[in-house]
């Protein structure tokens, strides 16, 4: 039986795209990737793997290689500009900020390229630039002058998406946080061990260096401020904004700002959510970060990438009509979403104080959660219960329905 809407072309090879094709390939359709980058961009910080997205990767047949390729971080540590120690959240401990299956994103999207590559068709280098929709058929124009006709096209290409203004132009809200953050790898030094270290800075910032599994140190540095647009500079004019930001902060503030002058691959966004009322549009649509980015104070980006691209294919494979799996499939992940969004209070606020009272309350409060009375209290209202709401939303066996 002939495949309804069979050919399929997806705009991104990070997370959303590649577990979207994964799951089409599975049902029978034919897949295209498109990517803006020459290559597999697989640069980037720590990933967690969590929950729903887990139970997906096991399904997947990837679990055993995501916690193969974990980073190594045994737990995060709270220090002060002395580096000393002012609280410690172990992976294994009740509080922990560390994830089991805690993998840099580079080794994700390697893994997931791994397991599409030979069924499903990867383009590289070029990106989308016209969209021409047709009653049965999307037409497609690409950076080369290149037009194709396919059946369905569906954007995971992040949240600054390109494909995304085509579709829809500035409905869908860009809602900023209020917080910057720039992210870069950089060569091990004596001090870096195993754990995470967390330093909070006076001036609303803080620095956070993280160990990987390729020999290198994995650096971030966030600060408050009003939207200024930073991600629009260009990249000398990024350094020396993140530099200036950087300047008297103390601690390993030197090492940082040393290297950023040397890396040709710091990334500097404004941390955003995207609110979209609509993630489709004929023939159309939007998943993963271009559609509803939690950002990564949720810690749950990664896993309402995979959940999405799951319910999506699997709610393609089950309609003939496209109309019917977009509906289906916004019904089931949309309530999700919503509940994803939703940053607790005072974030990012909190964890970036002012003052060096501020400063001194950030890391007292955090040596209090670590301690032991607390993480006996914890243990009481941890287990099942817990357990039986993690994933947050039902993953049907579609294979079956």
């Amino acid at each position: 039986m002939k495949i309804a809407n069979q050919n399929i072309l997806i705009s991104g090879a990070s997370i959303a795209g590649p577990t979207l094709a994964f799951w089409l390939a599975k049902y029978g359709f034919n897949v295209t990737v498109v990517e803006r980058s020459k290559a597999l961009r697989l640069g980037g910080q720590n990933l967690d793997v969590r929950d729903a997205g887990r139970a997906i990767a096991q399904m997947m047949g990837i679990e055993k290689e995501i916690l193969a390729a974990n980073t190594g971080e045994i737990g995060l540590q709270f220090v002060n500009k002395d580096n000393e120690v002012e609280a410690a959240f172990p992976r294994e401990g009740t509080n922990s900020f560390t994830s089991e299956a805690e993998i840099l994103r580079g080794d994700l999207v390697n893994i997931l390229y791994k397991h599409t590559k030979d069924n499903v068709k990867y383009v590289f280098g070029k990106y989308i630039t016209g969209i021409n929709q047709q009653e049965d058929s999307v037409n497609v124009t690409f950076s080369d002058g290149e037009t194709q006709v396919f059946d369905l096209l569906i954007a995971a290409d992040g949240v600054r998406s390109t494909t995304r203004q085509i579709l829809f132009g500035d409905e869908p809200k860009v809602k900023f946080t209020g917080l910057y953050n720039a992210w870069y790898t950089i060569p091990k030094a004596t001090t870096d061990t195993k754990w995470a270290r967390w330093y909070t800075a006076v001036g609303s910032r803080v620095m956070l260096i993280r160990p990987d599994n390729h020999g290198t140190t994995r650096a971030s540095f966030s600060f408050l401020s009003e939207d200024k647009g930073y991600q629009n500079l260009s990249s000398s004019e990024q350094k020396a904004i993140l530099k200036g930001k950087l300047l008297g902060a103390g601690w390993e503030v030197d090492r940082l700002m040393e290297e950023i002058d040397k890396n040709e691959d710091v990334y500097f966004d404004g941390i955003s959510q995207i609110h979209a009322p609509k993630w489709f549009n004929g023939r159309a649509g939007i998943i993963g970060d271009a559609a509803y980015c939690p950002t990564p104070l949720t810690g749950m980006g990664t896993t309402l990438a995979i959940v999405g691209a799951y319910l999506l294919a699997g709610e393609l494979s089950r309609h003939d009509k496209h109309e019917d799996a977009f509906k289906a499939y916004e019904e089931r992940m949309r309530p999700f979403v919503e509940k994803v969004q939703q940053l607790p209070p005072g974030v990012p606020w909190l964890a970036h104080p002012k003052t060096k009272l501020g400063v001194s309350l950030v890391n007292t409060v955090a040596g209090i959660v670590a301690s032991n009375f607390v993480k006996k209290i914890s243990k009481l209202f941890s287990g099942k219960e817990k357990e039986s709401t993690a994933h947050g939303i039902e993953l049907p066996d579609f294979k079956n329905s």
